[in-house]
């Protein structure tokens, strides 16, 4: 018994779409005899005839018919599936798992998603927050394809882009009696509750980067999950908040509000995406770090 190949399909529904051996030949690129040759060997495989002719036409036979179902419903799956293999491979259609290690980053997250999702419809989005992954494992894993994060940790096979500049802040409100100033001091939060997202202290700027090197703690450390809760708790003299100054920006219309320097000079972050380094030349994924490097200048040029 012969193996049923896609060109045995290919051929049947040739012959039936034009009605003749001559039309079809032509249409496969063969000779009226190469086919003649092919079907009759094929059906000698099988042990059964799959046409017969009438007059000067072919019609198929009961096995025909039953093979020629069977190509309306495979060969349309086959080019789908096909089409679809070298989309992935040119990297224009896959899946595109963000994890996001930068909490207050989702708000800009969104401004790149939504054009990204228009220029590329057949790739999906999945964004992921820390509980759901480990980070740097993650990307090795393959459980995440890109890492949002201020803290890479470069590591081969790994590749990390800086796609914008920003600066965290001291996020105070209208009462509060730093509301005047520029900048803020570590030992003036020594009496302070201070507000930030559940992150772990050593992943908050504001203690590695500002508490920590003076020996200072806050008074209360809180932690609130909701960018507009927090903001809301800060204009009601609820606490300090740690803020970027970009999201601080964003905010300022909808809540009292003054943000501070952490220090004279302020602290300076970036944001970085973390790639594997076998994913660089997906072009999905590059027109994507593309974008969020254009979004990231843009927004640090709106807290100039």
């Amino acid at each position: 018994m012969a193996n049923l190949e896609r060109i045995h399909l290919a051929i049947m529904q040739e012959i039936e779409r034009q009605g003749s051996l001559t039309a079809a030949a032509k249409r496969l690129n063969l000779t009226q005899s190469a086919l003649s040759h092919a079907i009759g060997k094929f059906e000698s495989e099988i042990g059964v005839e799959l046409w017969r002719r009438e007059g000067r036409s072919l019609q198929p036979t009961q096995a025909g018919e039953f093979l020629l179902s069977v190509a309306a419903r495979l060969l349309p799956q086959l080019a789908h599936a096909e089409d679809r293999i070298r989309q992935f491979a040119s990297g224009e259609r896959g899946k595109l798992r963000i994890g996001m290690e930068c909490h207050p980053c989702y708000q800009w997250l969104l401004k790149i998603v939504a054009p990204y999702l228009d220029l590329w419809p057949n790739v999906d989005v999945d964004v992921l927050q820390k509980f759901q992954f480990g980070g740097i494992g993650a990307l090795f894993g393959r459980e995440i394809d890109i890492l949002v994060t201020p803290d890479p940790l470069f590591k081969p096979g790994l590749r990390f882009n800086s796609v914008f500049d920003y600066e965290p802040v001291l996020v105070v409100g209208p009462e509060h009696p730093l509301r005047g100033s520029d900048f803020v001091l570590p030992h003036q939060l020594a009496e302070e509750i201070l507000i930030t997202y559940p992150v772990s202290i050593e992943r908050l700027d504001i203690y590695t980067q500002f508490l920590m090197p003076a020996g200072i703690a806050p008074r209360q450390h809180k932690q609130i999950e909701t960018t507009d809760i927090m903001l809301l708790m800060v204009a009601h003299g609820r606490g300090v908040a740690a803020l970027p100054r970009w999201l601080v920006d964003e905010y300022a219309s909808r809540f009292q509000v003054h943000a501070l320097r952490l220090g004279q000079e302020g602290v300076a972050k970036q944001i970085f995406l973390g790639i594997r380094e076998a994913d660089v030349a997906i072009e999905y994924m590059r027109a994507f770090i593309e974008m969020a490097a254009g979004q990231g200048k843009a927004t640090a040029q709106q807290t100039l």
